[in-house]
């Protein structure tokens, strides 16, 4: 059971939802007056760097088969 808690597929979900997370604190904050510009940077930055992470994760588990 410990062994599930620590594998890629969890891990992979954990990352999905940090990103949705991340698009729901974005859109909130970008409706907030007045807008921190460089929060809402900061926060797309890292949403981006969970893409890549997830991108990653994602090819890892289910690598594309060479043409």
């Amino acid at each position: 059971m410990d062994s599930n808690l620590h594998s890629p597929e969890r891990r992979l979900i954990e990352l999905r939802m940090e990103h949705a997370d991340l698009d729901a604190l974005i859109d909130r904050a970008a409706e907030r007056q007045p807008v921190d510009e460089l929060m809402i940077r900061r926060l797309k930055k890292r949403r981006l760097a969970l893409r890549d992470q997830i991108a990653r994760l994602e090819l890892a588990l289910d690598p594309k088969e060479p043409a």
